[in-house]
């Protein structure tokens, strides 16, 4: 039977407190998220099977968008409907967009500081866990011939041709080469249990409506003619919309919409990417350290949040149009096949960032070269937690 309001109120207050002490605790990237979700909500919780929690992580891996708030949304749209849904969407993220609206405005309130060694420490962190966060990649995504090929031509189209749309059309083609070229691996016969979703078709297929909407109205939204508040905020809708492959990608993506506009310095874009590491919880809540810093337009606190929601806006909006279909279209093959390509691609667009932006500002000379090795090092192979050597590097740049 349908929940009375008191149930569905006291399931979005605990949906609420779970995913807040998750966004305090959960450092180590989306790959880490998705393991403490496993932990709290399969094993621990029993919120959902272990086959359903597959099935959602697999929608939420072929989405645009942050794989790990989003299968964050799912959960919480499963166990209380669409209340649920934002409450987890909420507390996983508030932890981390509140300390980096403090990074920024410690920033601007000491812009003195971007010339500080710590700064500059914090932005070779970023080329050792940009580099960890490929390999890690490559590994999964791009494990033979074929995909490593995609991985490569992917990364020299973006590295030739710096365009916004050189990006899309390197996932385009992933997609159609998978489509044509790969294979994927057999589906288990027995048919793992369907996801159970208490949201009404009728109302997902709206919002795949207004999804499409926003994809067709992106051009329009971002032409010199509407207001720079527009402007500002389409460069970070069309970020969410287009970005594949979880936190580190959005990196290239919101570079290209902001920095060359001028709207923000790249010094302080990769000082803020470089403390969003520091951070635990969505490497997307970078959008509030960005929000608060924006010229002339996007400002302050105000800034943040308009900047955050327009960030994670078509997650929202994919989750909750796709997730009540998702068990019938998961095992289509061609979709399959098409998204082992686009996954290659996404490690391709992550390995051209890792030059360009990330290697060529933060890399001097040979001192920041051996931080970067040492950090890239103490990451992969002595395992150390991403907070430690971020503020190992930060430590190390300001003396």
């Amino acid at each position: 039977g349908r929940n009375t309001p008191n149930q569905v109120i006291s399931r979005t207050l605990q949906v609420f407190v779970q995913f807040f002490v998750l966004g305090l605790t959960s450092f180590g990237g989306p790959v880490a998220h998705l393991g403490y979700f496993h932990e709290r909500f399969v094993q621990r919780e029993r919120w959902i099977t272990a086959d359903a929690y597959a099935d959602l992580v697999a929608l939420c891996q072929l989405l645009p968008g942050p794989s790990s708030s989003q299968v964050g949304m799912g959960l919480g749209l499963i166990r209380a409907g669409w209340l649920g849904g934002l409450a987890a969407w909420a507390g996983f993220t508030l932890p981390s967009a509140v300390l980096m609206l403090l990074a920024a405005s410690l920033l601007s309130a000491h812009p003195s500081w971007i010339d500080g060694g710590w700064v500059h420490g914090l932005m070779v962190a970023a080329v050792a866990v940009v580099a960890q966060a490929a390999l890690g990649l490559q590994r999964k995504l791009a494990p033979d011939r074929q995909r490593v090929s995609l991985m490569v031509a992917a990364a020299v189209l973006v590295l030739l041709v710096p365009r916004v749309w050189s990006q899309l059309l390197a996932l385009l083609l992933g997609g159609l080469v998978g489509l044509c070229a790969l294979t994927p691996p057999e589906l288990e016969p027995s048919a793992p249990e369907r996801l159970v979703v208490p949201l009404r078709r009728s109302v997902s297929v709206v919002l795949l409506g207004f999804a499409v909407l926003l994809f067709v109205a992106m051009p329009w939204l971002s032409a010199e003619a509407r207001p720079l508040l527009v402007q500002q905020l389409s460069g970070f809708l069309r970020t969410g919309a287009l970005v594949f492959g979880g936190g580190h990608v959005v990196l290239p993506l919101l570079e290209q919409a902001l920095v060359p506009n001028g709207w923000i310095d790249l010094q302080q874009f990769l000082a803020g990417y470089g403390a969003a590491q520091a951070v635990p919880g969505p490497m997307f809540s970078f959008a509030a350290f960005l929000g608060f810093d924006m010229q002339p337009g996007l400002q302050g606190i105000a800034g943040s949040v308009l900047a955050l929601v327009a960030l994670f806006f078509s997650s929202f909006l994919l989750v909750g149009g796709l997730l009540p279909f998702w068990s019938d279209l998961g095992r289509l093959a061609p979709m399959r096949r098409a998204l082992l390509g686009i996954n290659a691609s996404v490690v391709g667009i992550l390995l051209a960032a890792l030059f360009q932006p990330v290697w060529q500002t933060g890399i001097r000379g040979g001192a920041e070269f051996s931080l970067a090795l040492v950090a890239f090092v103490l990451l992969v192979r002595w395992r150390q937690p991403a907070l430690r050597v971020v503020l190992f590097c930060a430590g190390v740049g300001g003396l």
